[in-house]
């Protein structure tokens, strides 16, 4: 297997982190001509995150703030709008679909869902699922834990609650105790 995307981004975010100058600018550069991506050093990109086909054609704007463990597709844009300063923040969990788009001053929740080709203009609530142009949410799971380790097969290291203990209605009690 080949050195990938974020192989070279987490090299280069471990220098840029050390106060290397040069060094980052150059794996950078050498993203943009393997991968045809631009993923900065200088992005927050949390731990355990993958990106699609090694990252192929993903962009992502320099102060983007990326959670753990979301899976990113190809052809994904992460950036900025013209005239907002603020730019996206993603949670942790989020898996955003091939050619999504993902602009400006938004939030994405905890394991949402991006569809493929959607273009995110507004935030986006924990558990989410939203599609389209402009995007829109779709529906919106009651446990996305669950649904997550459903779709995915795998289960995510987030402590999950305790079940609540059922009660005996109030009726049944009583007529169990004539």
């Amino acid at each position: 297997m080949g050195i990938d995307a974020m192989s070279m981004y987490r090299l280069g975010r471990k220098l840029y982190l050390r106060g290397i100058p040069v060094l980052p600018a150059v794996l950078r550069k050498a993203i943009h001509y393997l991968h045809g991506s631009y993923i900065p050093a200088e992005a927050e990109i949390g731990e355990g995150t993958q990106l699609g086909y090694g990252g192929m054609g993903i962009v992502i704007h320099k102060d983007a703030r990326i959670g753990r463990h979301c899976l990113i597709s190809h052809q994904v844009t992460i950036g900025g709008r013209s005239g907002l300063r603020d730019l996206p923040v993603i949670g942790d969990y989020v898996r955003i679909g091939a050619g999504a788009k993902i602009l400006g001053n938004v939030r994405i929740g905890d394991f949402a869902v991006i569809g493929a080709n959607a273009v995110v203009v507004k935030d986006v609530a924990p558990g989410a699922v939203v599609g389209g142009i402009p995007a829109r949410e779709i529906r919106r799971d009651a446990d996305p834990l669950a649904a997550y380790e459903r779709e995915m097969g795998l289960r995510p290291p987030v402590p999950r609650p305790k079940p609540v203990e059922p009660t005996e209605p109030p009726q049944a009690a009583s007529s169990a105790a004539q």
